[in-house]
């Protein structure tokens, strides 16, 4: 699967994964949709999947460049690198609007995700009923999992590595939220902010030559907290990508049929218009009636039909969906 590429595809990679990485962020969206969208998705998983023993056989014999075209390490460098960059940079500009213009937001990851299931479906082919028996099970398990309701922060390490395993599965797995995932396990704050957070201002003072902040015992736990959920996702991506290459290739329909099925059940979750049942307490994060500190949780609510707000919402909603008609688009003429 290694092949040359070209500047400007290299470029457009991380700009993929600029967007992949944002999509990973936001709890209801999913990182493997956006792979999935964006045509890279299968790459992704079987390199993903080159990550085994003979790619360890490689490093240890120092057989460097082998290793690196064995396991497809240029695209998977880009896509990554432009992932994480995201999250110190897109992300914070992401949390601004959805702070100060929540709903247009929803609305625009709305659109772009009803958009994305026709992308998706658009090449499924014939629909036998096993697949379609296939489609109604992944909406089912889409909208059983948007109404669980989100459990209490739990910053252990076994379980913040078991958050990593589970929290990746929205990279791999399109229509799977692992934002979302980690609200349900109550570490999403945790895990995607607080410690991410540390982990910049820690950085930041390192380069400025301030070594103090090494002794800060509260720091020192978030690096810890940090470093054990991205081993966590380390294993997890190298995991489940071997047994997501397993099933694609021998039953690829009834894949990709769940999957169809799982985002079109998720929707629920993006849904833009929502009722807040917590109340804010100081100004960024939300708590529960016990003090426990968690994202936005919400009750989805029938829009006010005749409103300015709401027409602009219904824009942003045509807009996400016409973005992702013209990226396929854009496809066609290509190829």
């Amino acid at each position: 699967m290694q092949k040359e590429r070209t500047f400007k595809e290299k470029i457009t990679l991380f700009l993929k994964g600029l967007v992949m990485g944002v999509a990973n962020k936001v709890p209801g969206v999913s990182g493997g949709t956006v792979s999935f969208v964006f045509g890279f998705y299968e790459e992704l998983i079987y390199s993903f999947r080159k990550i085994n023993l003979n790619a360890l056989k490689f490093l240890l014999n120092g057989r460097f460049k082998s290793f690196f075209k064995y396991t497809n390490a240029q695209f998977v460098t880009l896509i990554m690198t432009g992932s994480i960059f995201s999250y110190f940079s897109i992300s914070l500009i992401l949390d601004y609007f959805l702070k100060y213009y929540e709903l247009y937001v929803w609305s625009w990851f709305f659109g772009m995700i009803v958009g994305s299931i026709y992308y998706i479906g658009k090449d499924f082919g014939k629909w036998t009923g096993r697949n379609f028996i296939f489609l109604i099970f992944g909406v089912t398990l889409g909208l059983g999992i948007s109404f669980l309701t989100p459990a209490k922060e739990n910053d252990n390490l076994w379980f913040v590595f078991v958050c990593g395993i589970i929290g990746v599965s929205g990279m791999t797995l399109p229509g799977l939220s692992g934002s979302f995932i980690l609200i349900l396990l109550g570490n999403y704050v945790l895990l995607l902010v607080d410690s991410v957070n540390v982990l910049l201002n820690v950085f930041t003072n390192l380069i400025s030559g301030n070594f103090d902040v090494l002794s800060d015992p509260i720091k020192i736990r978030y690096l810890k907290i940090i470093g054990v959920f991205t081993a966590g996702s380390a294993f997890g991506l190298v995991s489940i990508s071997h047994v997501l290459g397993y099933v694609l290739k021998r039953w690829n329909k009834i894949v990709n049929a769940i999957i169809i099925g799982f985002i079109t059940g998720s929707l629920g979750i993006v849904w833009p218009w929502k009722n807040k049942i917590y109340t804010v307490s100081d100004g960024q994060y939300l708590f529960d009636q016990e003090g426990n500190k968690i994202i936005e949780n919400y009750e989805r609510f029938i829009p006010e039909v005749f409103s300015l707000e709401t027409f602009l919402a219904v824009f942003f909603i045509f807009f996400g969906i016409g973005l992702i008609l013209a990226i396929d688009y854009y496809e066609r003429r290509r190829n």
